[in-house]
């Protein structure tokens, strides 16, 4: 647990800051087509975009193609910090994410993510200080296009 009479700014480290803007390596992902169709089946969106061949090759896209929420398979972690070592706060809760899409992925596609820590917040709130931290993921396809981006908040406790 953090010391609370410790001041906010000394929560967030110098090798915190360091990591501001610093991309990761990236992930590559190939797409699937029995990988779109069961990510869909999975979280029960069964629209024929993403599951059936036929009723898609119909629509202005073609072909199938992966659901927005497809992204959340492809896992990427900002680089390299053990933000528990550092604050001595091991508690986490998701607060949430903002995402934009761009282009749609279809089967076939190669999809390279990154992640970038943003922000470094802290704030008090009623079970003490709590560490806001921003995420920023950029996911392209084989053509270098940016087809989404995410900004992921973590709580840190």
């Amino acid at each position: 647990m953090v010391d609370s009479s410790m001041p906010q700014a000394e929560i967030i480290t110098p090798a915190m800051k360091d990591l501001l803007g610093v991309e990761s390596a990236p992930v590559t992902f190939d797409v699937e087509k029995g990988h779109v169709r069961r990510f869909a089946e999975a979280v029960g969106d069964l629209n024929p975009l993403y599951i059936d061949e036929g009723e898609a090759s119909k629509t202005r896209y073609g072909s199938i193609i992966a659901a927005p929420t497809f992204f959340r398979s492809m896992l990427v972690e900002p680089p390299d910090i053990d933000i528990a070592k550092e604050t001595g706060m091991e508690n986490k809760l998701d607060g949430g994410s903002e995402w934009e899409f761009f282009e749609s992925v279809r089967p076939g596609d190669r999809i390279s993510a990154t992640a970038r820590f943003s922000d470094f917040t802290a704030r008090e709130g009623r079970m003490g200080t709590m560490l806001y931290v921003s995420v920023d993921n950029t996911y392209r396809n084989q053509l270098g296009a940016t087809v989404a981006t995410q900004r992921m908040t973590r709580i840190i406790y």
